[in-house]
């Protein structure tokens, strides 16, 4: 028997600000965690909130 594993996909974030700055997370979320945080962001005023897969120890870069 083949032991099963599992890998665990992080995602990111990017944003643009109310006043129109392009932001992207520093953290990692799991896809739970990352839903939560853009309705957050959304609530706020943000737009273009996008969830992005990221790799181990690769952050986002904001989108101009």
């Amino acid at each position: 028997m083949v032991p099963m594993t599992s890998v665990m996909q992080n995602y990111g974030l990017l944003w643009t600000d109310p006043d129109g700055t392009p932001q992207a997370s520093a953290g990692r979320y799991d896809k739970r965690s990352a839903k939560h945080r853009r309705t957050e962001l959304k609530a706020v005023g943000c737009t273009r909130v996008e969830i992005v897969p990221v790799r181990p120890g690769e952050v986002p870069e904001p989108v101009s």
